[in-house]
Formats: C-alpha cells, sequence, structure tokens
C-alpha cells in the first residue's frame, strides 16, 4: 500500500467513521511508520544493521586467524591477500550500517512532521463539515489572531482572508459570558446584525505544540427572536390577566353596589301591605335581582378559577341541611313548572363533616337547577350516600337527556343544551364552574344521560372530618312507624318513603284508590299495625272517597298529616283541614317528618303573608337611637340606599345604629368617642375619604398604642378580588361578608361579634 493511498483512506475514515466531527485536538495521531511493518526487509534496511556487524566482526577475526596459520606455515602472500579480502569486506558492512543509520535517522524525522499534516487536514476536514451546516469554524491563537477560518466565515464576515486578523477587528461584538468559554456574538451584515451562539476550544497544535483556541458558532438569531416573542406575549398576557382582574373587580364593585340596593328594598317592601298584583311584581323583581346575582357570581368564579385564585374555605358543616336548604330553595320553579323535586339521605351519611358549604351549595344550585330548567314533566330526585369513603350525591331527572354530542360538551364553557329558549337563559358557565370547583374539592362532577331518557349527574368528593356522633341518633327513630302515603307517584313519593325507610319505619306508597284500599283492609284486618297516614293534597279526594268506602277507618288509631305545597298554603289552611292533625310542606325537610310521625310537632304553621311592620323611609338617613345598646353600631356607608336598607335591617333586630358617609366621618367618630367606641363598626370598603385597607390598619395601631379596646369590624364588599378577605383579615378585619349580604347571615355575623362586647 502506498502512503498516498493510506493517507486518503485515513481521510476518508474521519469524514464517515466514528471520529467525525471531533475537534482538532482530539483527532488520532497518524504513525505512517507504521503503514511498512508487512513488507519484506532488505538486508540494507536499518533493522538488519546489527546483522552487518556480526558480519563484519566475524571476516575480521578470519583474516587474523588466516594471516597467523599461513605465517605459521611459511605462506605469506596468499593469506595475506585473503586476509586483505576479510578486512575490505568487514568494512564495507560497517559503511553500510551507518549509511542505513543516517536513513533511518531520516525517517524519523519525516514520521514527526504527519501528525502536523494529519491536524491540518483535519482541521480542513471539520471546515468543510460546519461549512455545509451553515456554522462558523475559525482557528486563533492566544492573542487572539486567527489562523484558520471556514468558508462561512469569511462569507458573513465579508472578508476573503481573515488569517492575522482578530475577532474585533472584524467587527464581532462579544456579549458577557453565558457559560464556561461560551458566549452570545453580535455579527454585523449587510442583511442585518446576526445573533450567533460561540463556543471555544482550548486546543494544543501538534506542530509546535502550543495552545490554540478552536471556535464554533451557530446563528439562534430566529430562535432568540422567537423567545423573545415568546416572553413579550406572555408579558401581554399577563398585563392582560391583571387588566381583565381589575376590570372585573370594578365592574363587579358598580354593579354589587346597586343590586345589594334594589334586593334589599325588595325585602323591605316585602314586609309592608301589598296587594296580590303588587306582591306578584315584587316577586318579578327579586327573582330577576337574583338572577344576576347568580350571573355576578358566574363570571366572577370562572375568572378566579382561570388565573388559579381561587380558594376553598372548608369548615364543619351538615351535609344534609344543604342539600335540604337547595332542594327547598329551587321547589317553587319546580312547582311552578308543575313538576316534582325531592331529597333523601343515606343513614350512614354523617350529621356533619368538613367540606366548603358554600361552594357546595352553589353546585347544587347548578346541578339541580339545570335539572329543574330542562325537565318539563315528572321531577327531580336528588339522594345522598356514601359509597368507598366518598361522599356521591346523585341528581336524576325525568328530562328529554342528551345526545352524545351534547354530553360530551356538557361542561364546556359557553356551552348549552335545550332548545333556543332554553339557552337564551343562562351564561352556560355553570357546570364548567361547577365541575373545576368538585375538582378542587378533591372529587368530581360526572353526568350520563341518553336522549328522551332522562340525565343523571354524580357529584363525588372525599369524606373528610366526618363527625359520625349524630348516625346513632338518626338510625331507628322512627322504628315501629307503620306509614302510608298517598300521593302521586314522583319524586316528592320517592323522597317521603325513602326516608321514613332509611329512618327505620315501613312506608306503603299508594297512588291509586285502590291500593290505598288495600293497605286499610290490612289494617283493618288486624294483618298491618297502621300507625300513619300521609295524604298529598293531591289526593285528598281520594282520602275522601276512602273514608266513604270503608267507615271503620274513623276506628284507627291514625295520625292524618296533611302534605302541601308552599304556594298552596295560602288556600289551605289548617284551620279548614277538617281531620288532620298535622301538616307538612314539600320537600320535605327530615327533621321536620320525624317530629310529625312522633307528635311533637303538628307542622309549619301558616305564617302571615301580609304584616303592618312597615320601616320608616327617610331621604337621608340619621341615627336611630335605641335603649338596647349604650352606643349604637357605627355603621359605615356612603351609598343612601345600601345605607338606609342596612339600617332598617339592624334596627328590626333591635340594635341601635348610628351612620356615617365615608372614611373621613367613620375615623371623626372613632377620635371623638375616646375611651367609649362603639360595640361594633359595619363599614362598606370602598368609600370616599381614604383607603378601607389603611383606615383598618390605623385603627388597630391607634387602638394598640393606646391600650383601648379592640372594637370588632364588619367588612362589607362589592370587590371580588380572590385574596382580598385574606387582605382585610390581616389588616384587622374580624368578618367579611360580600354585597349583596345575605341579611340572615349578616344578623348572625353582628350577633357573634357583639354578644363577647355585651358580655
Amino acid at each position: 500500500m502506498s502512503e498516498r493511498m493510506f493517507r486518503e483512506r485515513m481521510r476518508a475514515g474521519a469524514g464517515t467513521g466514528s471520529g467525525a466531527g471531533r475537534t482538532a485536538s482530539a483527532a488520532p495521531a497518524v504513525n505512517l511508520g507504521a503503514a511498512v511493518i508487512r513488507q519484506r526487509r532488505p538486508l540494507g534496511d536499518p533493522s538488519a544493521g546489527g546483522a552487518r556487524v556480526a558480519y563484519a566482526l566475524a571476516g575480521i577475526v578470519a583474516a587474523m586467524l588466516l594471516l597467523a596459520v599461513g605465517a605459521g606455515a611459511g605462506l605469506h602472500l596468499l593469506p595475506a591477500i585473503i586476509a586483505a579480502g576479510g578486512l575490505v569486506g568487514a568494512f564495507l558492512l560497517l559503511s553500510g550500517r551507518d549509511e542505513a543509520s543516517g536513513k533511518r535517522v531520516a525517517g524519523a524525522g519525516e514520521t514527526a512532521q504527519d501528525p502536523a499534516r494529519h491536524g491540518i487536514e483535519t482541521a480542513a476536514l471539520l471546515a468543510t463539515i460546519h461549512d455545509a451546516m451553515g456554522d462558523l469554524a475559525i482557528v486563533r491563537d492566544l492573542d487572539g489572531k486567527i489562523m484558520q477560518a471556514n468558508g462561512a466565515f469569511h462569507e458573513l464576515c465579508g472578508c476573503a482572508d481573515a488569517r492575522g486578523l482578530t475577532c474585533a477587528e472584524l467587527g464581532l461584538r462579544f456579549e458577557p459570558k453565558t457559560g464556561p468559554d461560551r458566549y452570545f456574538v453580535h455579527i454585523y451584515t449587510p442583511s442585518g446584525t446576526r445573533l450567533y451562539d460561540w463556543h471555544d476550544v482550548l486546543v494544543r497544535d501538534p506542530a509546535r505544540g502550543r495552545p490554540m483556541r478552536h471556535s464554533i458558532a451557530r446563528d439562534v438569531t430566529e430562535e432568540m427572536l422567537a423567545a423573545s416573542q415568546r416572553e413579550e406575549a406572555r408579558r401581554r398576557a399577563e398585563e392582560a390577566s391583571r387588566a381583565k382582574s381589575r376590570l372585573l373587580a370594578t365592574v363587579s364593585h358598580e354593579i354589587r353596589t346597586p343590586l345589594s340596593g334594589i334586593l334589599g328594598m325588595s325585602r323591605l317592601l316585602a314586609e309592608t301591605r301589598l296587594s296580590e298584583e303588587q306582591k306578584n311584581y315584587l316577586a318579578g323583581m327579586q327573582q330577576s335581582g337574583h338572577t344576576l346575582v347568580q350571573l355576578v357570581e358566574d363570571l366572577i368564579d370562572f375568572s378566579s378559577l382561570a388565573v388559579g385564585r381561587f380558594q376553598l374555605r372548608p369548615s364543619q358543616e351538615d351535609l344534609r341541611q344543604t342539600v335540604e336548604n337547595v332542594v327547598e330553595m329551587l321547589s317553587p320553579r319546580a312547582h311552578e313548572k308543575n313538576i316534582e323535586i325531592g331529597a333523601t339521605v343515606a343513614i350512614e351519611v354523617p350529621e356533619r363533616m368538613l367540606f366548603d358549604a358554600a361552594r357546595l351549595r352553589q353546585v347544587l344550585f347548578n346541578v339541580v337547577g339545570n335539572a329543574v330548567k330542562f325537565t318539563e314533566k315528572g321531577g327531580v330526585f336528588v339522594s345522598v350516600d356514601i359509597e368507598n369513603g366518598s361522599v356521591r350525591i346523585r341528581i336524576d331527572d325525568s328530562g328529554p337527556g342528551m345526545s352524545a354530542d351534547e354530553l360530551a360538551r356538557v361542561f364546556e364553557e359557553f356551552e348549552q343544551a335545550g332548545d333556543d329558549a332554553q339557552r337564551a337563559k343562562g351564561t352556560g358557565l355553570g357546570l364548567a364552574i361547577s365541575r373545576r370547583i368538585m375538582e378542587a374539592f378533591g372529587g368530581s362532577l360526572t353526568a350520563t344521560s341518553m336522549s328522551g331518557k332522562g340525565s343523571r349527574f354524580e357529584i363525588r368528593f372525599p369524606m373528610a372530618g366526618a363527625g359520625l356522633s349524630g348516625v346513632p341518633v338518626r338510625r331507628g327513630i322512627l322504628a315501629g312507624a307503620q306509614v302510608l302515603v298517598m300521593a302521586p307517584e314522583g319524586p316528592s313519593s320517592a323522597a317521603l318513603a325513602a326516608t321514613i325507610e332509611t329512618l327505620g319505619g315501613t312506608c306503603h306508597r299508594a297512588s291509586t284508590l285502590a291500593v290505598a284500599g288495600r293497605v286499610v283492609a290490612g289494617a283493618l284486618g288486624n294483618r298491618l299495625p297502621l300507625t300513619d297516614v300521609i295524604v298529598d293534597h293531591r289526593h285528598a279526594a281520594q282520602f275522601r272517597e276512602l273514608l266513604a268506602l270503608e267507615p271503620a277507618i274513623a276506628g284507627l288509631r291514625l295520625r292524618r298529616t296533611y302534605l302541601i305545597s308552599p304556594e298552596e298554603r295560602t288556600s289551605h289552611p289548617v284551620s279548614r283541614l277538617g281531620g288532620y292533625e298535622a301538616w307538612l310542606i314539600r320537600p320535605l325537610r327530615e327533621r321536620s317528618l320525624v317530629e310529625v310521625l312522633l307528635g311533637r310537632l303538628r307542622g309549619m304553621e301558616k305564617r302571615d303573608a301580609i304584616n303592618d311592620n312597615r320601616p320608616v323611609l327617610r331621604e337621608e338617613p340619621t341615627a336611630t337611637v335605641m335603649t338596647s345598646d349604650v352606643r349604637g353600631i357605627l355603621l359605615a356607608e356612603d351609598d343612601p340606599v345600601n345605607a338606609l336598607v342596612l339600617r332598617s335591617l339592624l334596627s328590626r333586630a333591635g340594635r341601635a345604629v348610628d351612620h356615617v358617609g365615608d372614611f373621613k366621618a367613620l375615623e371623626a367618630a372613632l377620635r371623638s368617642a375616646g375611651s367609649a367606641p362603639p360595640p361594633l363598626i359595619v363599614t362598606d370598603l370602598n368609600m370616599p375619604g381614604g383607603d378601607g385597607l389603611d383606615v383598618l390598619r390605623r385603627l388597630r395601631e391607634a387602638e394598640a398604642a393606646g391600650g383601648r379596646r379592640r372594637v370588632p369590624v364588619l367588612v362589607l364588599t362589592a370587590d371580588a378580588r380572590g385574596d382580598l378577605d385574606e387582605r382585610l383579615r390581616a389588616a384587622g378585619a374580624d368578618a367579611v361578608l360580600a354585597k349583596p349580604a345575605d341579611p340572615q347571615r349578616l344578623l348572625a355575623e353582628v350577633t357573634r361579634l357583639m354578644d363577647p362586647v355585651a358580655k
């Protein structure tokens, strides 16, 4: 193999083998002498020098012996000639050895130059590779002088030969290091400035042994521009989110404040003498107001969930009472559509457990409210039980059901099922928000449905902090009760029967006169110890017919209970319900049912629809002096309507009220009170004359500095920001309520905060 062919093969191996892409310092050294060790070596080869010396010495020894033997024999000329020939041969052999030695030294020098040539060739090969990839590649000495550069570098810098120049002389601007021997380099080109990711590697010159710097750079202009654009987009999105939050807080405040006044005044108006027509108008106004409140709450919750500010506030609550409250609140909507609604709670459900009652109530309002909304015939049935350590709430309706496509989209934002008229009544956010709330619970909200077969929504969340003390009290409380329920088939009678059975009693449902007759016949024949009969007002005529058919029923000691809807109370007063000992309102509350069946309660007494307790309305609210408090509650509210509503509400609860209209007046009133501060401060958060948080901080600092009693503060706010509650409490608030505040909750907070003061 010739030396030229060997080098060509080595270059091909460097370009295509595993060593491709190495820097010059990492390229393997090539020993060209190793390529000829397989060739036959002639005698003159330097490696045969030892044999030449041996042959020469043997010739000299032989010549000396020949001369000695010839002299002893008297022969001198012939031995001398032969000996001279041997000496000449020895001389020639030794001369050949010296020549071979000289050639070997020359060959060694040539071999020493091969790594340098190979390093240059490897660098050239790498430069070609970097050219193909569009990268820059240069080699510089430690003074920064360019020793070699690839074509891409020359083309970019517009320089035919960069050798001997520095990067600064070519206009390259280096940024501070981003890592060891790594920079971002700006290179000015005719098409604009380009940004390169620049790497330096320190290597050693194989020819001279001097260190040199091998640099490789890649154009990252487009990548950095894209990253910069992404960062700018993220910054703008965050700013837009903050702006949206500010807008939402502002709009929420501006909507909540007048809405609070509207609902408050409507509640006061409902307590005055009104005609039936006026009551209907007022009911419509209140319903519209509550719908608007729910719309505002949905928008606020959706925004809070979107930005991750949503927080749960769990506490020990009564789950059964929460479910019953929701069902009771939604029953007027159901009865208006002539459909039924009912609920039952399994015996294993604890009386109290740890959950966020307000948020669960919101979810139930959305889910049960939707079931009522889309059901035109039949009704809605809510059941609660425990499965595998989780609370399970099922909402079943007999509505039109959903197609597979509607079911797939039912939990998406701004999606609504139903016809056009039904879709017009909502934002399409309720179920989406509800599902995300239940996910925050650590649970789920799912749906199953078939078109024309109704729907089932299922709420699940882990049971936590359960107090089991209430379970034995419920179990078996109606043991021995045998109840005949005469009512139409539907969720109402199903819930009633399930509750009786859950509490240990036995229920006999009769939706027809024939079924009721068979049950009564069993009681008359002493086969069935019937104890109670509950008659739905819609089956009152059947019960009267049953009494006429079976006069012996009068001899049975049956407790007769009349079941009525809230809307029928006025037209069916207790005094006119002859023969009935008690009455109940559907949907039933479990506690009321138990009290009636145990004979401890006649039922809910009829309330006067009309009363003469009219509030005194004045254009400018003034302080009302009451004898129940030494000093009145200090009310700070800048909106005249809301101030009037709050003053009237507190006055009716027997509380004296002093009213101020801004923060300056509030602080002035506190300064003038001195050592006799008011028992409670009820204040709006956003009023003229200062910032509510700052006013709270100054109040607490003044109390601490003067050693004065801490005055409880109840803050009313229309601000919807998720972290506001914590900030207010950190500043010194004792309670925070969102506008429009529920009157009962407001009075409960007032009582809670004032009772310790009174004591």
